[in-house]
């Protein structure tokens, strides 16, 4: 393995890495409860061979290879290995549909797929007529496999055999294809959310990987000795920016945990230095330490709401830089010492330096929380095709408001109508097969028009109120930004997912879909039985609660945009009804035709509804629900027309 002057490409970062961090951990996997770790050079090992087997069965460069599953070490090397070949990843959601697995791989053209296992190599059997260009798949997990006979199927380790033979026989193909590697080739198609119809892959570069990941560590501490816990979907950008762009370019570890299901008890065994996951997860983590609070004994339960009141006038004063009287300093550190540091521990998060939280924004309840019991929260900003990142908080200067100040040599500006602007080394190369939409999106001098509007604060902060396109006005001219209001609404642990109507409208109106966890156990304490989420959620009392939170959200909103008229849906907004996105951003235009009904119902005054809601299985068949829905008005709001 040869030294090279020049790193300007992820393989490149992978040979440093595996010479000058030979021996140090590299990933880790959590398989059958016991953590297996890998050394920087075992995991270019894995990925030579895997290459040089892929090179055997006719993979070359510009070939795009696809991973479907759950965070595995196996299928980040094999999008390492494509890349060492000059070839492009292409990752999936796990989750998804046959629909949206067949467009997304036949738009990117995908002739190989590594799938982790039995589960997902049955999706690709059910498509593999519809995927002309498909001519080998390959699985990771053997078991359930040994029925399964067909030419263009293999196993990871045939692979990889055939890979070791390959390098018998030309011993320096491997560094010959790294070598040859540019960065201005594309390494990495990460397909959009499309939430206004097909998805669109966003051609990174290396080039894009290396700049962005370079600018993150100038930003934040990061250190070759972190540790990260990698559970976020590998279709997601972010996830490629942190698991593998930011850990090749630092050296850092990755940690894959046994299963999603086994993630926050993984999180508590690893004890990440290092964390980023969306506002959901920190939402849950929070509902998960105040059920078990308050299903402690009725001392322990004291102890923790005053300790908590305690950090939590702490936070304040630290986050307003006044000073913190020595009285409650003292009662912080008894606190810290009883209450804050076991909480911490319990949730894995007692080494975390600092976290990071994105996508949307995070209720100011839930991020003053984490950071009062010690939790280095911050915002970080970023879209697909900047590479994921484009503003990020400073430790000093965290709170829930903002998504940061935009990093160095990354430029943000604010176009006429608010739209918000960037430019930079992170800005994609353009969408895969579809130069008109990059022109739309990327001008002649590289500014990339993000979709978001917002503007900069008076520290320098920028400020993400909405989608521009989403962005409209009441009837009578109040601007409306329905996703500001839907975000209120979700800082609620009971409410999941809402959708606000009101553009063009004379009052703003909700559909609400309740927390199922949250929800149900608020009734059971209650002796209120239920047989399910459609059950649960027409109960008066369940709409007196959601009532209650609307109410509590209406008092921060000016009267104009309070929430007059709401209702409770009978299903949880759903990515395989084509609801939401995969990383749950609601598809208007697709939720207003399908709702329409409820809409018209809502501003013709009526106070019941007729519901036939369709659901997508995975398998893509369809059904329907059949129900009538109860039409709620809002206390305390003025009354609607």
């Amino acid at each position: 393995m040869a030294s090279v002057a020049t790193v300007d490409t992820l393989p490149k970062q992978m040979r440093r890495n595996a010479e000058q961090y030979g021996s140090r951990p590299a990933m880790r996997e959590k398989d059958r409860g016991i953590w297996q770790t890998f050394t920087w050079r075992e995991y270019y090992d894995q990925v030579r061979d895997l290459a040089l087997g892929l090179a055997a069965l006719g993979f070359k460069r510009g070939d795009r290879l696809s991973v479907i599953g759950d965070n595995r070490p196996r299928l980040y090397w094999a999008q390492m290995a494509a890349m060492s070949l000059g070839g492009i990843s292409v990752p999936v959601y796990q989750d998804s549909i046959a629909k949206e697995l067949a467009y997304v791989w036949n738009h990117a053209e995908v002739s190989v797929i590594i799938a982790e296992d039995q589960e997902q190599v049955d999706k690709v059997l059910t498509l593999k007529a519809e995927l002309p260009a498909v001519r080998l798949v390959v699985y990771d997990d053997p078991r359930g496999m040994l029925t399964y006979r067909h030419e263009w199927l293999k196993s990871y380790g045939d692979v990889q055999e055939l890979g070791r033979e390959r390098a018998r026989q030309q011993p320096q193909l491997f560094e010959h294809e790294i070598s040859a590697g540019r960065p201005d080739e594309v390494a990495i198609i990460c397909y959009t959310s499309g939430t206004t119809g097909s998805p669109k892959g966003a051609m990174l570069t290396h080039a894009n990987a290396i700049s962005v990941a370079e600018t993150f560590m100038a930003e934040e501490d990061v250190r070759p000795t972190d540790e990260y816990l990698a559970y976020l979907p590998m279709a997601w950008a972010g996830d490629a920016t942190y698991t593998l762009f930011a850990s090749l370019a630092a050296g850092f570890t990755v940690s894959c945990p046994e299963s999603p299901e086994t993630v926050q008890r993984d999180l508590r065994e690893l004890g990440p230095t290092t964390l980023l996951a969306p506002p959901r997860i920190w939402e849950n983590m929070l509902t998960g330490v105040l059920v078990r609070a308050g299903d402690s004994s009725p001392l322990k339960r004291w102890i923790f709401e005053r300790s908590r009141k305690v950090a939590e006038r702490v936070e304040i004063l630290r986050a307003d830089g006044k000073p913190i009287p020595l009285s409650l300093r003292l009662r912080y550190a008894l606190g810290n010492l009883f209450v804050y540091t076991p909480v911490r521990d319990q949730l894995g998060l007692r080494r975390t330096r600092w976290a990071l939280t994105g996508g949307a924004p995070l209720g100011p309840d839930t991020f003053r929380f984490f950071r009062s019991i010690g939790v280095n929260l911050k915002q970080v900003y970023g879209a697909t095709e900047t590479t994921g990142l484009v503003s990020l908080q400073p430790d000093g200067e965290a709170n829930p408001d903002s998504a940061g100040k935009p990093c160095r040599g990354i430029e943000v500006r604010i176009a006429e109508k608010g739209e918000v602007l960037v430019r930079g080394a992170g800005v994609f190369k353009g969408y895969f097969r579809n130069e008109e939409a990059t022109r739309e999106v990327v001008d002649r001098d590289g500014w990339y028009r993000t979709g978001d509007a917002g503007f900069i604060d008076p520290r320098g902060h920028l400020v993400i109120i909405d989608r521009a396109k989403d962005v409209g006005a009441l009837s009578e001219g109040t601007p409306f930004a329905p996703q500001f209001i839907e975000n209120k609404l979700k800082f609620s642990p009971y409410i999941r997912e809402a959708v606000a109507f009101g553009n063009d409208r004379a009052f703003v109106t909700a559909m609400i879909a309740i927390d199922l966890t949250t929800v149900g156990t608020w009734a059971e304490r209650r002796g209120l039985a239920y047989t399910s989420y459609a059950d649960l959620s027409q109960k008066l009392e369940i709409r007196g609660l959601v009532r209650d939170e609307i109410a509590k959200c209406n008092a921060t909103l000016p009267d104009a945009t309070k929430i007059r008229r709401f209702l409770l849906l009978t299903k949880d907004l759903d990515a395989d009804d084509a609801e939401i996105t995969r990383t749950r951003k609601v598809r208007r235009r697709f939720v207003a035709e399908k709702y329409a009904p409820v809409i018209d119902a809502f501003y013709s005054g009526r106070d019941e509804v007729a519901m036939s809601t369709s659901i997508t299985y995975e398998d893509g068949r369809q059904g329907t629900i059949q129900s009538r829905v109860h039409l709620e008005d809002v206390a305390g709001a003025p009354a609607h027309a």
